[in-house]
């Protein structure tokens, strides 16, 4: 008798069977229970149990989706939530970190067609030339301190983070952007703030600048001075 044949083998294999079974199960009640907190947390606009729905839904993100989906929620509804979560949880942490130790990642998308800036080793460089509300924005955000880049990828953010080391940013774009960023962050211990864009696409997007304009003031006592946020009601 070799030992594949012996009781000890049938044994082993019996027992790893069943660890992976409820293992696998496990998996899917917890997915489930997430999946139903979700969306309870979304109808009724409270968030419930944060603290184990985030990392939760961080490691089971593909089965929470799906059942999502079964209690008729869309990835949109379920990304939304996911990072108003994830900001309400970064406040304090956000609001503790000096504003020299920030900074602020702005899309290139926001800018005018007729933007007359270049691109630089560290991103855009804004002109304020008037035709977009980004200069006017960025001109209050530096005022207040924050290191502010206008950037057309993922890639210059890294390349950013690693030159300069902020301690928290504010990232804004796009819905999977911003979630993409916060998961970035989340990765390389860094606090984010996300602010969704109110307006998608390709060029001329709008930024939700007075969701900017909040978060920027997180743990500020005082701005420098107002900024017409008129872009972000169209």
């Amino acid at each position: 008798m070799t030992f594949f044949d012996s009781g000890i083998w049938v044994g082993l294999m019996t027992l790893i069977g069943e660890v992976t079974f409820f293992l696998i199960l496990g998996m899917v009640l917890a997915a489930i229970a997430l999946a139903i907190i979700a969306t309870a947390s979304i109808t009724r606009g409270k968030s419930y149990l944060p603290r184990i729905l985030i990392p939760g839904m961080v490691f089971l993100e593909g089965l929470v989706k799906a059942f999502c989906k079964l209690l008729g929620l869309d990835d949109k509804d379920l990304i939304t939530f996911f990072i108003t979560l994830r900001n309400t949880m970064n406040t304090k942490a956000f609001s503790d970190t000096p504003v020299e130790q920030r900074a602020v990642f702005l899309p290139q998308c926001l800018r005018s067609a007729q933007c007359p800036a270049h691109l630089t080793p560290e991103g855009l460089k804004c002109r304020n030339c008037g035709r977009c509300t980004v200069g006017e924005n960025t001109a209050w955000l530096e005022g207040l301190g924050y290191r502010v880049f206008i950037v057309p990828g993922s890639t210059f953010i890294k390349r950013m983070v690693k030159k300069y080391r902020p301690q928290a940013i504010i990232g804004v774009g796009c819905l999977m952007e911003v979630k993409d960023g916060i998961d970035m962050c989340d990765r390389i211990g860094l606090t984010a703030i996300g602010v969704v864009n109110l307006k998608d696409g390709c060029v001329e997007t709008i930024a939700d600048w007075t969701g900017v304009r909040d978060a920027a003031l997180l743990g500020v006592e005082a701005s420098s001075g107002p900024v017409d946020f008129h872009g972000s009601a169209e």
